[in-house]
């Protein structure tokens, strides 16, 4: 039996730009099941990336509500906030958003600091996770002399540091090559794998072959295939 983890009813997102309001979405109804590999696709300015970041508890809806588990997002605080996005979500984004004065094992240890855990646990753990994406051979490289298939390979392990059971990742294939691409897709899906839901904003079709459920967007509404 399904179980539903997410749920969004009514969601809009308006910004103020000048003189005029841009509606980034204009009322979102989703159920997202726990496991799923959810596929949200859409051009540019759809409202892809709003959606994620509500999501992710980094931007606060102008209407609406958003359910996780029997949290509901839009009535936390700003510090229940910052400790939902720290023990619940995993980000990963295009631009990799590494530190360039550390190495990649400091990179991926970094976020465990917030949680309060110790140095040496901090390094077993992030080079655990730098051997399960498969750069045990990089962790003391600094950024610049990685390739950006591997920056984003060291990104996924930063982004698993609190063992997260929701993956949020925003255009994951943007910055890389095609083969680079299709190694990303394929760690994505081993985590859906290893029972974590996934939702990720992409252009790229290729990413649909992974998918349990896809959402089409534009102009911040959820269309059907036929009006994409």
């Amino acid at each position: 039996m399904t179980e539903t983890l997410i749920k969004t009813t009514g969601l809009r997102r308006s910004y103020t730009m000048g003189r005029e309001t841009v509606h980034a979405l204009a009322g979102i109804d989703l159920a997202i099941e726990r496991n799923a590999f959810m596929v949200v696709l859409g051009p540019s300015g759809s409202g892809k990336s709003t959606l994620l970041n509500l999501l992710g508890g980094l931007d606060r809806p102008t209407e609406g509500s958003i359910r996780i588990d029997e949290i509901h997002l839009e009535s936390m605080d700003e510090n229940d906030l910052a400790a939902y996005r720290r023990t619940r979500v995993g980000f990963i984004f295009q631009f990799f958003n590494l530190i360039p004065s550390m190495t990649a094992l400091e990179n991926v240890a970094f976020p465990m600091q917030f949680a309060g855990v110790p140095r040496k646990e901090r390094n077993r753990r992030a080079a655990a996770l730098m051997e399960q994406v498969g750069l045990a051979d990089r962790m003391h490289h600094r950024p610049s002399e990685l390739s950006g298939g591997q920056q984003q390979r060291v990104a996924v392990a930063r982004a698993l540091v609190n063992d997260p059971q929701l993956i949020l990742a925003d255009e994951p294939t943007g910055n890389l090559d095609t083969h680079s691409g299709a190694q990303m897709m394929q760690v994505l899906a081993n985590l859906h794998h290893q029972g974590r839901t996934v939702i990720v904003v992409s252009h790229d079709p290729r990413m649909t072959h992974f998918a349990t459920d896809i959402v089409r967007l534009l102009d911040g509404c959820v269309v059907d295939e036929d009006d994409y």
